[in-house]
């Protein structure tokens, strides 16, 4: 006779507990725990323990969390520095901007830059020319040749597109040839987070930033959010254009006026912050601007405290572009701007007793 199995009970499930009258009041106020980004940085911020993040992985997982914060003014380029063509440059002037720029979009304006139209790609604008250039010679594209038929037909291919661009006409402007795309239009306050977004979503990677009289701002590209997160991109074409200052052989220096106060303040050993005068300036021009109360033109020098000067090298009229930092002389002693002592004319009287008998012509 077998004997009975017994049963075993399932065991009840553990009841969650529900959170209580104090836990929900924080929540419903908003005043809860350290939330889930305060507990990333925190532990991105523990290199002690955190060995699961390499260096690179911790500033931009960093940069990620703090996107969130960056407005558009913040990584646009400002007005200053936009290049941009107008709807009656010339095709011939385009080109040598697209080649000295070094840039692939161009905002395109009407009368001012205050009356943006768009931009132009450099794909259309070749595309546009290699049209031209087809239809001057009066073929159709010429499509590549697969091998093994004779090389010289592609040579001859080449060669008639190249009569074609040097037949072309570049006279016509940037309206007529119609090549005029669409860009974003952003608010300074407008977070980049956002603006990405939008980029990605109509596939525009250029926005202008107009202030609220519709004026423009600045420019943004995705590569100037993108940078933000992962540092500066830079290509084959790129140069370093970042502010520089370089130390002379007379002990001043020459620097662009971009450069930011606390770096030229470090190079040339003196803190020049403390002469900003509660106003808001972040860079060495703006001081100059500052302690003038306008822009300074060529050749003007700036006293700064009682030992330095700024002479402003290169401006227009919007502008500054290169300062020099000079060191001021300490002024010349009292005794050294009125001549000899009387020590040093009585000591001269000493050492020649007969001067005056030396002068006197013999009877």
């Amino acid at each position: 006779m077998s004997e009975p199995v017994q049963q075993r009970s399932a065991l009840p499930e553990p009841k969650q507990q529900r959170p209580g009258l104090v836990e929900r009041l924080r929540s419903l106020f908003g005043i809860g725990g350290p939330s889930v980004r305060e507990g990333i940085e925190d532990a991105l911020d523990d290199t002690a323990t955190n060995s699961e993040f390499t260096p690179q992985e911790r500033v931009i997982l960093k940069n990620v969390l703090g996107l969130h914060d960056v407005r558009v003014v913040d990584v646009m380029v400002p007005r200053a520095d936009i290049i941009a063509v107008g709807m009656e440059t010339s095709l011939a002037e385009v080109l040598a901007v697209f080649r000295t720029a070094g840039h692939s979009r161009l905002p395109v304006y009407g009368e001012t830059l205050d009356d943006p139209r768009g931009m132009v790609h450099i794909r259309d604008f070749v595309d546009y020319l290699a049209r031209r250039a087809e239809a001057s010679v009066g073929r159709r594209p010429v499509r590549p040749i697969a091998p093994p038929q004779e090389e010289s037909a592609l040579r001859d291919a080449q060669l008639t597109r190249v009569a074609g661009f040097a037949g072309l006409d570049l006279g016509q402007t940037v309206a007529q040839a119609g090549i005029v795309r669409s860009v974003l239009f952003a608010p300074p306050s407008m977070p980049a987070l956002d603006l990405l977004v939008r980029m990605q979503a109509t596939h525009t990677h250029m926005a202008l930033v107009i202030d609220e009289y519709g004026g423009t701002d600045g420019i943004v590209s995705i590569e100037d959010v993108v940078e933000m997160i992962v540092g500066d991109i830079e290509d084959e074409h790129d140069i370093d254009e970042s502010p520089q200052i370089e130390a002379l052989s007379d002990g001043s220096f020459v620097a662009d006026a971009r450069i930011d106060l606390e770096s030229a303040s470090r190079l040339v050993g003196a803190d020049l912050a403390m002469f900003t005068e509660g106003e808001d300036v972040e860079t060495l021009g703006g001081l100059v601007g500052a302690l003038a109360g306008r822009v300074p033109v060529r050749g003007e020098i700036i006293e700064v405290g009682e030992t330095l000067e700024l002479e402003v090298l290169d401006a227009d009229p919007r502008r500054l572009k290169r300062i020099r930092i000079l060191r001021r002389r300490p002024a010349a002693s009292p005794s050294a701007a009125t001549g000899p002592t009387e020590a040093s004319r009585g000591s001269e009287e000493r050492a020649s007793p007969n001067r005056a008998d030396d002068a006197t012509p013999e009877a």
